[in-house]
């Protein structure tokens, strides 16, 4: 199984066009696209991942790959409970349900042996790996690719989809898509949205429907729960973001601002501000793009209780994807025409990194590594890393280092050796 590194951001490269990302565990990521049900011979499907940090930089090494057929993969969503790990994802109309299995696994030469605990494993959704070395340039970057490990016997976590129910989400006339789904920070709801407009509410994991949220007259755009999921919010293509009540199924409030100069805009994306502590009140960030050409695109930050934009931040082009961390602290940003990202503090929208060209094309998706998720976080050099996919095939990683302060003790002594020199100057100028 490959490491791949890069310099430049890149860790990994895969066959085929990447819309969705997911972090299944706080070291696995799973991204999710491909070419569609036409016959080009580009793949539909997931991969997986395992992230980890050498001291230098991130790596990532192929874990898992499964191929959905002729269903490409555009949104999915994972939660984990006490027993199991579950994965949705928007298959054309219908939302599949997934079981995401693990085992640990015992390697050498980069190959399972016979007579361990994969022998259970089905060995097509498991790509394998030889023992060689191949270098190879993607874009202009060298990636050196380390396929399998030394001769010794060494033991690896695998994880498994098992496709499970399946369930129509969208109901369009023409042809019905689910554009996004959403699963609630406590697992206990699923939201999905497609071309139909209608936001419906699940019961998760028993896709039993709870709601039929309509209010939106055109394709819901993005979704997104509160902390606890007692509020989801909705973008769509009518220009409209909708906070709902999901106890009662009811709108809650509408989010509305005048545009400068009288532009027009159009919500993009939408994610809710991870709370830092009990007294932090509810925010929505909300990606504004202009339908005028050459208007400003905005990170907007919003205040619920208000119901008006506490923070905003312009760029000078469209921008299509964002992420927040888990810790609340931090929010990204992915563009359409320059493939860039941006990290900002999230209270303050200062932008602390900004990756030009991080993509040849659009970004189409971004994930922070988590702090907070279960299993045993990466250890690294920096404070926050977000990993960006885009349809030019490519995965990527952008971290922030540790923002270095002094500490308390030595602030102190440097605070006694300023008095002490200042005594000391005075006693002999004879002051």
């Amino acid at each position: 199984m490959p490491s791949r590194r890069s310099k430049g951001g890149l860790i990994a490269k895969v066959n085929f066009p990447l819309y969705s990302i997911q972090m299944l565990t706080s070291r696995h990521i799973l991204v999710g696209g491909g070419g569609g049900s036409s016959k080009t011979g580009v793949a539909n499907g997931f991969e997986i991942f395992e992230l980890s940090h050498d001291g230098w930089q991130f790596t990532a090494e192929e874990v898992t790959r499964h191929e959905t057929g002729p269903s490409v993969v555009m949104n999915c969503a994972c939660t984990s409970d006490e027993k199991k790990t579950y994965l949705v994802a928007g298959q054309e109309s219908h939302c599949q349900l997934y079981d995401v299995t693990s085992r640990i696994v015992t390697l050498e030469n980069g190959e399972i042996l016979k007579g361990t605990s994969a022998s259970t494993i089905n060995k097509e959704n498991l790509r394998q790996r030889r023992l060689s070395e191949k270098n190879e340039e993607v874009n202009g970057e060298r990636i050196e690719e380390v396929r399998g490990y030394s001769n010794a016997k060494h033991k690896k976590l695998q994880l498994i989809l098992k496709p499970s129910t399946s369930i129509q989400t969208d109901f369009s006339d023409s042809e019905p898509i689910q554009r996004i789904v959403r699963i609630s920070p406590n697992g206990k709801l699923m939201a999905t949205g497609g071309l139909d407009g209608v936001v419906r509410l699940w019961k998760f994991p028993h896709l039993t429907k709870i709601h039929d949220l309509e209010a939106h007259t055109k394709e819901i755009d993005d979704i997104d729960f509160n902390h606890d999921g007692s509020l989801v919010a909705s973008i769509a293509k009518d220009s409209r973001a909708i906070v709902w009540d999901v106890t009662k199924g009811t709108k809650s409030q509408e989010l509305s601002w005048t545009p400068p100069a009288g532009g027009k805009y159009m919500y993009k994306r939408l994610r809710f501000r991870i709370p830092t502590d009990k007294k932090s009140k509810p925010q929505l960030f909300i990606l504004s793009n202009s339908i005028v050409p050459k208007k400003p695109s905005y990170l907007q930050l919003w205040d619920l209780e208000q119901g008006l934009i506490v923070r905003s931040t312009s760029f000078r082009e469209t921008l299509s994807a964002i992420a927040v961390s888990d810790d609340g602290k931090f929010v990204a940003v992915g563009t359409m025409f320059s493939g860039s990202v941006d990290i900002f503090i999230a209270f303050s929208l200062q932008r602390v990194l900004h990756v030009p060209g991080a993509h040849s094309m659009f970004v189409t998706g971004l994930e922070f590594i988590p702090s907070k998720m279960d299993g045993p976080p990466i250890t690294s050099n920096s404070e926050a890393a977000v990993v960006s996919i885009s349809v030019d095939n490519r995965i990527c990683i952008h971290s922030i280092p540790y923002r270095h302060t002094l500490p308390f003790w030595l602030v102190i002594i440097f605070i006694i050796l300023s008095i002490c020199g200042a005594f000391t100057l005075c006693s002999y100028l004879g002051i």
